[in-house]
């Protein structure tokens, strides 16, 4: 995700764990110098240039984005929009690309890695995308910047889920004890789907597996993984498109309140010192969300094409393209009020307090190296062992509607 920086020397990254290619890659903490808001904007060129960090390769989630840059939305407002994608080459450059630190025996290291809300946290992006969990993370992560969800992506919190095949026999959360699931190796991730399992009257045994991180879904549809999370408004309309029949398991209707998944995230400080240029780029976005719900069709096309242009050739099928559009089209804007991208205090208040009340707001952090005190194994976190509760009223505000349209 993209993030502005604070004036600050040192910048504190706890651990964390990231696949990359075919192979699992553990972040231990380590420091990492860190440029000031003023640093970082020189850095990007003058300040109407606006860099989004993609959460995944350009997909429906997105296209209000897309629609925006294709329909000069962003250029009218005076800003120079550049939409970036993990899969791209310049993803991975600048001062967020992280130095893993050393395995625990002292030799050899991982290559360095990038994440989105890292390249906002470095000032290499202005905002990022975000799921609810990692927002949380970032405002719960001592020695990192308390980034904030600026605008919720899509009006429906109920279009991730859990998903095994039919042909599994897998039929409810319950039946995932024993599984295999195909992680993200996220903080909060492993032990929601257990929570989940729980609620469903299963014990929440199953282990968790972390594959190549853009791979994951492929390693459901090829018998790799039993389960795995998706979004419906992709992975689901993909499945439909070749045929596939899922077992779906909704996150709030196992017990979680969820919170806006995905939502856009932005640097606090870098808001406070370019609210002009935050709010420009908010009012175009949501208009670019807007026609998106009104046009699928043509909101498709432009992802289709702009992805092309935009991300170093990257091909989306326009026929999941067009499907996702479709699906999309009533869930980008609240129907009461016709607005975009506005968040409601009660359900960031109910999601974090369920997380707590749930045990899961813990100060520890996953890594493969664990140290038992501050880092921990998946399976360590799963079983309870993730360090200390953390107080639910030492929480800041995790989100602000103020830079959006009124």
């Amino acid at each position: 995700k993209i993030h502005a920086l604070p004036a600050r020397s040192t910048f504190h990254t706890p651990t964390r764990s990231r696949p990359i290619g075919h192979q699992h890659i553990i972040f231990l903490a380590y420091r990492a110098p860190v440029p000031t808001v003023d640093r970082a904007m020189s850095a990007q060129g003058d300040t109407n240039r606006v860099v989004v960090a993609l959460d995944w390769t350009p997909n429906g989630n997105h296209l209000g984005f897309y629609v925006a840059k294709d329909a000069g939305l962003y250029h009218a407002a005076g800003l120079d929009v550049h939409l970036v994608s993990p899969s791209d080459p310049e993803f991975s450059t600048g001062s967020s690309a992280y130095v893993a630190a050393p395995n625990a025996d002292g030799t050899g290291s991982a290559p360095p890695y990038v994440t989105p809300c890292s390249k906002v946290a470095a000032g290499d992006a202005h905002f990022a995308i975000n799921m609810p969990e990692g927002v949380v993370g970032w405002n719960t992560a001592p020695g990192r910047p308390a980034l904030k969800a600026v605008a919720a992506l899509i009006n429906n919190r109920n279009s991730s889920a859990i998903v095994t095949l039919a042909s599994s026999g897998r039929c409810r959360p319950k039946d995932l004890d024993g599984c295999r699931y195909a992680s993200y190796a996220a903080r909060f991730e492993g032990r929601i789907v257990q929570k989940m399992i729980q609620h469903d009257g299963g014990t929440g045994d199953y282990e968790e597996d972390t594959s190549p991180m853009l791979g994951i879904w492929n390693t459901l549809l090829e018998g790799k993984a039993d389960a795995t999370w998706i979004f419906l408004q992709w992975e689901g309309v993909e499945a439909k498109l070749r045929g596939v029949d899922l077992n779906i398991f909704k996150v709030c209707d196992y017990g979680m309140p969820y919170a806006y998944a995905p939502c856009l995230v932005a640097h606090p400080d870098w808001l406070v010192a370019n609210p002009d240029i935050a709010k420009r780029f908010l009012a175009a976005t949501a208009e670019g969300y807007k026609r998106a719900a009104a046009d699928p069709t043509a909101a498709a096309d432009a992802l289709v094409r702009l992805a092309m242009t935009e991300n170093n050739g990257y091909a989306v099928d326009p026929a999941l393209a067009q499907g996702s559009a479709e699906w999309l089209s009533e869930h980008f804007i609240d129907k009461t009020t016709g607005a975009w991208g506005r968040m409601e205090e009660d359900v960031w208040t109910r999601y974090i307090a369920w997380l707590w009340e749930a045990d899961l707001l813990t100060t520890g952090m996953q890594s493969r190296h664990p140290d038992g005190s501050k880092s921990f194994s998946l399976d360590d976190m799963r079983a309870g062992r993730a360090g200390e509760k953390i107080p639910l009223e030492s929480v800041p505000k995790v989100f602000t509607n103020e830079y959006l349209p009124n």
